[in-house]
Parts: C-alpha cells; structure tokens; sequence
C-alpha cells in the first residue's frame, strides 16, 4: 500500500469535521484503500478504532443491511455503544436501497464523521443534492499515476529504471490492484478485462436498466478505438449504420453518458480560442485506464500517439485542473489546462521526428500571445525547447511539479 498523498492532502482538511466525504472513481481505482488509509490517520493522531463502524456493501454478508431502514437500524445500535464521536465508513453506499435518506439521518441524529465511496457519478446527483446540499465534499480517485504505479513497481522489483517502468505503465495501466500479480502480461490482462466487464455490467447495464448489451459493446469499441480523436454523436450513428445497425443519436448519447456516469470514459470539449467560447460538436473523449483498453481492445503501442494524449490528460485530472481542447483558427491545441490561477497549455505527440512534426506541434501555438507556460511533451531525450515554448520527455513532465 503507498500513501496516496495527492488524495490524502485533499482529504485531510476536512477529517473530524462534519461535512461527508464522498470518494468516487471507477471501480478498484482505490477508493477502499483510501478509507483505510484515512483510518490509519485517525489512528495516528489518537482515534481509537473502536470508534470506527465500517460496512462494505459489496461484501455478501451485508446484503441485508442493503436498505435504508436496516442499516439505520444496525449503524443505531452500534454507535450507541461507541464512546466519542463515531467514524463512519460505507464502500460502494449506492448498493443500499435509498441509502440517501439513511446518511442524512445519521448527520443529523449523530456525533460522527460519515466516509462514503460510491462507482457511478449520480451518487452525488437528485436526491443527494437535495438532502445534502451544501453538506459533503467530493474527491474522485483515479487509477494511479505514473508517480503511483513507478513507487508500487519499484516494490515488486527494486532494480527497475524509469524507462522499464514507463513501459510497463503503457500497456498496464495503473489499476492499483495489478502489483498483486507481479504486472505479469497474461494475469493483468486477465483481470483487466474481468474488471471491464464488471463495470460494464454492474455500473453500466444494471445501473440503466439497458437492454441492447451489444449496442453499448459497440458503441464502446468504438470511443475506445478513437480515444482522443474529435468525433460526434451522428459520426457513430453513420459507422454504426454501415455495420447493419440503425441507432438514432439520442441513443449513442445516452449510452455514453451512462459511461461516463461510470467512470469509464471522460468527455473533454473544445474551446474556440479566437471566439472564446465553448464549442459543442465533436467532443474528445479519453479512457480511465489506458491498461483496460489494451487488455479488452489491443493496439495500445499502434496508436501510442493516443495513448501518451490519454495517459497526460488522465494526469491532468488528478492534479485537479479543468481541461479543454484548444482551437485556434485551423490549428488545435491537445490541451488547455485551468485551475484557479493556474493555467497552461500542452501539446502531445510521440516522437518529434522530423522538421515537419516540430514545426507542426511547436506551431500550434503560433497565435496564442499570452504568458502562461505552453509545452511540447514527447518521448524524446534531447531537450528541443525553443522561443519559450518548453519541451519535456513525456516521463519528466509526468513526475514533475514544475507546472502543477
């Protein structure tokens, strides 16, 4: 286990307060190693574990405390016999039958401290915004980082450089879990694509009651192939259309947003820098995990362009930015990252190998005129930074904190 500092240091303002922290994230990225890391805190500064009442929902022998009136009724008797404020821990709380009402009952009956992890983004939408408003904070726990996965594979095995490890990372991914297996090719691969299916089935069709399982499948195959290329809705209904399937947009669309109420995609859109507006046609979307999309579709090192798009702006979402695609006039930006008063510019490719792709990736920001960084990441050793604009091999920009 590491610490996951990044989490930790989010989470820590608010430990022992009475605003409910609510972890969310794509199945196994860690959102139970995050209670139990937290608990670990508690302990350190004096907590006694007894005050700790901890119900993992996905666990059998809780299946009859999956409605509201029976968890009530147990978490009831059980702080009633804790001296001191009670610690709350419930893993994968949407599994509880109208388990909104129960958590807002607690808050309010109780001196506690409540924790809940949930795998789907409407855990935090319609009745929970109504009984909570204004009442929790939410942290999204992805897959690990490159910094993650490098701190974890350095455990396994000890003489790996940074190279090896970036290697492993592209075509792993960093679900947590996959140390377990010593990153074995055939294992991890095994349980990635174990674990794509049980998002699929448990966070996708159950959660939206879907009954054409081999449209999604297919709708799917196809965000996962284009990751980080712009597409719309009607693209997919054409492609779909020449495959034998005739799907209206509104469908695709809400097929996708299913997917990513589940974690499973991330919508990125575009932003006219000229017009400074939004744009709504032909979105990017990127995977949670580029290792699921090796394991389950293949073709991770073909489109290793792609994937190094995916693998920083995964990154840039755990260091809390909000991220758009950049268009300026017929030139685009992969990245505009934003966060308080923080923003800076990225462009990705693989390898800047010829005269053309350097003046192709370093003139895209020809027309940009203000002052905030703009950087060109590759996997290149050599140090190409010219004019101001900031060159770095894709494994020092992961591990930097330069631009954070």
């Amino acid at each position: 286990m590491i610490s996951r500092e990044l989490y930790m240091s989010r989470i820590r303002p608010f430990i022992g307060n009475e605003l409910i922290k609510v972890l969310t994230g794509i199945r196994r990225s860690g959102k139970s190693v995050m209670l139990d890391l937290i608990q670990r805190e508690l302990v350190a500064s004096g907590v006694n574990e007894e005050q700790f009442i901890s119900i993992n929902f996905e666990n059998m022998s809780n299946a009859h405390l999956c409605f509201a009136v029976a968890l009530h009724e147990e978490v009831t008797r059980r702080v009633n016999c804790i001296h001191g404020k009670a610690y709350l821990f419930f893993d994968e709380i949407q599994e509880v039958v109208g388990w909104e009402k129960c958590i807002n009952s607690l808050r309010v009956e109780f001196n506690c401290d409540i924790y809940i992890t949930g795998s789907n983004a409407k855990l935090l939408s319609g009745e929970l915004a109504t009984y909570l408003a204004g009442r929790y904070v939410e942290f999204v726990v992805y897959p690990f980082s490159f910094e993650e996965f490098s701190e974890l594979y350095h455990t396994v095995f000890p003489n790996s450089d940074s190279r090896e490890m970036f290697t492993q990372y592209l075509t792993n991914g960093g679900m947590p879990y996959l140390s377990n297996l010593r990153y074995a090719e055939q294992p991890s691969h095994q349980y990635l694509q174990d674990l794509y299916n049980s998002v699929v089935l448990k966070d996708i069709v159950k959660r939206n009651s879907i009954r054409d399982v081999d449209l999604l499948e297919r709708i799917i195959a196809y965000i996962t192939a284009n990751v980080g290329t712009t597409f719309s809705a009607t693209a997919i209904s054409k492609y779909l259309k020449s495959e034998g399937r005739a799907v209206a947009p509104e469908t695709i669309l809400n097929y996708i947003k299913a997917c990513e109420d589940a974690f499973l995609f991330y919508r990125v859109r575009r932003q006219d820098l000229q017009g400074k507006k939004i744009l709504t046609v032909n979105e990017k979307y990127y995977i949670a995990d580029h290792g699921i999309r090796e394991a389950v579709f293949g073709g991770n090192m073909k489109d290793i362009n792609l994937i190094f798009e995916n693998i920083v702006f995964m990154e840039l979402l755990r260091r809390g930015y909000k991220v758009t695609v950049g268009k300026a006039g017929e030139k685009e930006i992969d990245f505009i990252a934003e966060k308080q008063t923080h923003k800076l510019y990225v462009q990705v490719a693989y390898l800047l190998a010829s005269e053309e792709t350097i003046r192709h990736e370093f003139g895209a920001y020809d027309t940009i005129r203000d002052n905030f960084p703009k950087y060109v990441v590759s996997y290149d050793e050599f140090d190409m930074s010219r004019d101001g604009l900031k060159h770095m091999n894709i494994r020092e920009f992961l591990l930097s904190e330069q631009w954070n």
